[in-house]
């Protein structure tokens, strides 16, 4: 059975080292649930993203969200990210998907 994973990468803080409030991932949580009927949060211990930016490395602590479904809709995950870019004040969210095979 084939089956997609999408991923979105959310960051701990906003670019002045101002963390978020727990009740905006509590949203997050809320909505994909509704939408999906479930989702998988990794918040335990924060990833770590690096990137180049110029001559510096950025580093962003981020938290993990994830959902499965039979279908992509590229189309309602494009809004989706960018609401989460306003939300969360970010140039850019990273949302991911690949498709899957459950065994």
């Amino acid at each position: 059975m084939t089956r997609y994973l999408i991923q979105i990468l959310l960051p701990l803080s906003d670019n002045d080292g101002q963390p978020f409030a727990q009740t905006e991932y509590a949203r997050v949580r809320d909505e994909l649930t509704g939408r999906f009927g479930g989702m998988t949060a990794f918040t335990r211990g924060p990833a770590e993203g690096f990137w180049k930016e110029k001559a510096d490395t950025v580093r962003d602590d981020i938290v993990v969200f994830e959902v499965m479904g039979p279908d992509l809709d590229p189309g309602w995950w494009g809004r989706y990210r960018r609401t989460l870019e306003e939300r969360f004040r970010q140039e850019s969210i990273v949302v991911r998907a690949q498709e899957i095979r459950l065994l």
